[in-house]
């Protein structure tokens, strides 16, 4: 695993949070380690975060660049948005 100094880009970062996650959702890990585990999960958010604001404003800078595109808020359709509610 990479040190915390070490950034890692988004597909890496999302690839051992979906890890850390799996391993606090089983529950078997000592208190101590879980919190170790947690403050991880949380840095890799914020990593992913970071690197998804750093996209988008990429995005609007080359959409304004070319001025013939306008941006839109992206909506999620009700069938999708009500399958997610499903989900445990």
């Amino acid at each position: 695993m990479p040190s915390d100094q070490q950034a890692l880009d988004f597909e890496q970062a999302l690839t051992e949070l979906e890890g850390v996650v799996e391993r606090l959702e089983r529950g078997d890990l000592p208190l101590e380690e879980a919190l170790r585990v947690f403050e991880r999960g949380v840095d890799l958010t914020r990593q992913c975060q970071g690197a998804l604001k750093s996209a988008q404003q990429r995005v609007d800078t080359l959409m304004k660049r070319n001025g013939e595109v306008e941006p839109e808020p992206f909506s999620v359709p009700d069938a999708a948005r009500d399958d997610r509610a499903e989900a445990p």
